[in-house]
């Protein structure tokens, strides 16, 4: 089965199909005559698999401790009843705190937030945690493209050098200048298409796609 065909049979984005490819939690096959990935039904079984414990909110290491057979799927439910009972104790300290706010009938610029803050740090060191938006906002996965630009980019630098020495070391027997020109243009052109999609990816991260892909 094509790509998609699974998409439209599991209900599971191509982009998150690729998503869990990537994190290795499937590995389709590829058809030798052309290398295009060849979907069967224990992949399509699988994603079924991984769209359901997602939807029941498994965190992906826990997903693929089940497929590898490392934990069984009472294991994990175990495991993440824990979780879910501590959020739930979390959420109810929250809606605690903003039905006591609830009843305040001031503007946000006349709340003492300062006694509330200090109220919620006493709750935090008790064990409560609440959703840190700040913290949301600022995750933002840019070390990766970040890193692989640079190298790109430095590498491209290094081979624009190199034409550059071996132009500087022997001009007579360098091609023409013209000719030169256009070989140097080349690095040139894969460090600026390279830097161009740093900017597009940083674009999607802020947009949270990554997020979504990891939704389901």
């Amino acid at each position: 089965m094509k790509i998609n065909e699974v998409e439209a049979l599991v209900g599971i984005t191509k982009k998150n199909i690729r998503f869990y490819e990537s994190e290795g939690l499937l590995t389709p096959r590829r058809n030798s005559e052309n290398g295009y990935r060849d979907y069967g039904e224990s992949d399509v079984s699988a994603l079924r698999r991984i769209k359901l414990m997602r939807k029941l909110g498994l965190p992906l290491e826990e997903i693929r401790q089940m497929l590898s057979g490392t934990h069984t799927v009472g294991d994990g439910m175990r495991r993440h009843l824990v979780t879910l009972q501590r959020e739930r104790e979390n959420l109810e300290a929250s809606a605690a705190l903003c039905t006591q706010l609830a009843d305040c009938g001031e503007k946000l610029e006349a709340l003492d937030a300062q006694v509330l803050l200090e109220q919620m740090e006493t709750m935090e060191r008790r064990g409560t945690t609440f959703q840190d938006k700040q913290t949301q906002d600022i995750r933002i996965r840019y070390v990766a493209p970040v890193v692989i630009t640079v190298l790109t980019i430095g590498l491209m630098a290094a081979v624009m050098a190199l034409i550059a020495w071996g132009y500087a070391a022997d001009p007579d027997a360098a091609p023409p200048p013209a000719l030169l020109a256009v070989i140097a243009a080349i690095p040139a052109a894969v460090a600026c298409g390279v830097l161009l999609a740093l900017v597009q990816r940083i674009r999607e991260i802020g947009r949270r796609e990554l997020d979504d892909a990891r939704k389901f």
